[in-house]
Order: structure tokens, then sequence, then C-alpha cells
């Protein structure tokens, strides 16, 4: 395998696979892993199914924001994003005191932070090739991809983006991690509904509901999942349910789709009781009514108006 020349001082010098190969200053090659960074819930580095434990929540958020924004950046704009309300010295000091508790974590796990780190008196950032396998990243090209896949997506979808950091630098990209999640959930339920998945649609329907009840897909969803497997009942009481919730909340509607979803729901029901009363139970009530009684019994089904 041919390695390419730097044109000067360390770097990176090929990648073939998942290990990646750096040369230092010295002239020294190293193979190493590439670091899997989870941000997705809790912050979580592993490397060669090591964990990395950073334990300071200023340490987290560092490494949190240089994944995000794996690019070289001065010192400066990179402290004062996450300590956005402290002063120039001030954020200086708590920047030497996250990287000091990162390089700690990191050599308690064996692990040499400059092939994934650099960090000079001016700027910081994860080194290009060294960079991690991120599951933010993966998360989305899931459904980047054509076509998408996002029942993968929600499998990685641990929880919202640096959970545990209460940080205005992560809100915007929280929130539409959080957007694309959800939308991935509906897809989901719809999906396994049209393939006969029907609890499987109505788990990605109840979760989605739960982070956001007036998410209608997700009402359509279970009125579709009442109307397959449930009862009338159920199919009228998560329709009223809906409608309170919106008229309550927003004074509007249901949507015609989620109308149209309600109606077709009831006729299954409707239809699946018919079938019922036509076959073996039926069956079972004419002959209960005795020979020669002259009448056979009358079951109704009532319908909807």
């Amino acid at each position: 395998m041919s390695v390419r020349r730097p044109s000067g001082g360390a770097g990176v010098e090929r990648s073939s696979g998942p290990v990646r190969v750096v040369r230092g200053i010295a002239g020294t090659v190293a193979a190493i892993a590439p670091l899997d960074v989870r941000l997705l819930g809790r912050v979580e580095l592993t490397l060669g199914g090591r964990e990395i434990r950073l334990g300071s929540r200023g340490a987290q958020a560092l490494v949190a924001v240089l994944a995000l924004k794996p690019r070289m950046r001065t010192r400066e704009a990179v402290a004062a994003e996450i300590w956005p309300d402290g002063d120039g010295g001030g954020n200086s000091a708590s920047l030497r005191q996250a990287l000091w508790l990162i390089r700690s974590a990191f050599v308690t796990a064996g692990v040499p932070l400059d092939a994934y780190l650099q960090v000079d008196q001016e700027v910081i950032g994860l080194r290009g090739r060294a960079g991690p396998i991120l599951d933010v990243t993966r998360f989305e090209a899931c459904l980047r991809d054509r076509p998408s896949r996002p029942e993968d997506a929600i499998e990685l979808y641990r929880g919202d983006l640096v959970e545990c950091l209460s940080l205005e630098c992560f809100a915007f990209e929280r929130e539409r991690l959080s957007d694309a999640y959800e939308d991935a959930l509906a897809l989901v339920a719809e999906r396994r509904f049209v393939a006969g998945e029907i609890e499987g649609a109505r788990d990605a329907a109840e979760i989605l509901l739960a982070r956001d009840p007036l998410r209608e897909e997700a009402h359509a969803a279970l009125l579709r999942v009442h109307g397959r497997i449930g009862s009338r009942a159920q199919v009228v009481r998560q329709y009223r349910r809906l409608t309170e919730l919106l008229d309550r909340e927003l004074g509007v509607e249901p949507l015609p789709e989620t109308a149209a979803a309600y109606h077709a729901a009831l006729d299954e029901t409707v239809e699946r009781s018919r079938r019922r009363a036509a076959g073996p139970a039926f069956a079972s009530a004419v002959a209960g009514a005795g020979p020669g009684t002259g009448s056979v019994p009358v079951i109704k089904i009532a319908a909807h108006g």
C-alpha cells in the first residue's frame, strides 16, 4: 500500500477500512482505531470496545461541540460557544480544565489523545481522517439515503442530543434532530402497518404521541390499528381524544385525512363484526335455536352514521 507523504508536520497519512494510520513528527507510524462518539442521549466515547469516561459536564460539552463541528476553530470561539456568559479569562480557564480532564480520561483508557485531537495555543479541533464515527451523522444518513432507512434511524436515536447538557449551544441542533426523529417514527408507523406489523405500528405511534400529543399522523396510525385489531369503541375514543385536544390547544378540527382514517377505521370494525357474525358464531347461534323452532335468531350489527 502506498503512503502519501505530508507537506510537513504531523498528520494522517492513510486510511484503510476501520483502522487509520498516523505518522508523527518523528516519523513513527501507528495504527489507530476510529473513535466512536455517541451524542444521542448520554455523551459516550468508545474506542475498540473500551469506554472513555468523561466525568465532567464541561469535558462532555467540549467533545460534543468538537464532534458536531469537526473543523479547526479558535480556542476563544469554542470556549465562548460553551460558556457564553463568561469573560475571556474565565472561558480560557474553563477550556483548559475541560482539556485536562479529557486528556486524563484518554490516558486512563490507554488512548493517545494527540492522535485524535489537535490543540495548540490558537486553535483546537478533531484531526481530519482520525475524526470520530458520530451517531448523529449515521442517524441523518439513514434518513437521507434513498431509499430511506427510518427503522435504523430510530434504533440509533437513544435520546435527544446530549440530553444531559442543558446548554444553549445545542438547542437548535437538538430540536432539529428531535423533529427528524419524530418524522421517522411517523414513517415507521405507516410502513409497519402497510407491512402487516400491527403491533409494531402501534408501538411507533405511541412513542410519537408521548413526545408530541398533537401529531395527527400518530393519532391516525392508532385509528388504523384500532380499526384493524381493536373495537369500534377504541376507534371512537381515540378520535374523540384527538378532537378535544386539538380544540383545546389549537382551536382547530382534525385534518381531512385524519377524519378519513377515522371513518375508514369505523367501517373496518363493522365489517369485521359482520364477518364474524356470518362465520362460526352465526352457525352456532342457528344450531342453538334448535330444530323445529321455526325461527332463526337475528344478530343486529349497528353501523355508524
